[in-house]
């Protein structure tokens, strides 16, 4: 256990900053799942909605440094890459 002032603000930090994060990044993790199961549903129109907004949260977490840009970016590609092949299909 830390002993100095600082040591212990800092868990206290710490902490508030994981709960933080954590809620962005489950939020983020839910949406991009939703994308995946409405795309392989076979609606097109719904993936495209569900996509728009799991991208929209992905770039929220990125900006608030939750997630990495790049990490974000991967997703966005992989989801659209998905949704494209639905839309070919169709």
């Amino acid at each position: 256990m830390a002993n100095h002032k600082s040591a212990l603000k800092r868990i206290r930090q710490n902490e508030k900053r994981r709960q933080y994060n954590r809620t962005f990044r489950n939020r983020a993790r839910t949406y991009v799942k939703q994308a995946r199961t409405t795309i392989e549903g076979g609606d097109v129109q719904e993936a495209i909605e569900a996509t728009k907004v799991a991208i929209r949260d992905l770039d929220m977490a990125a900006s608030r440094g939750v997630i990495h840009p790049g990490n974000a970016a991967r997703r966005k590609s992989r989801l659209m890459k998905q949704l494209n092949e639905l839309q070919s299909q169709s």
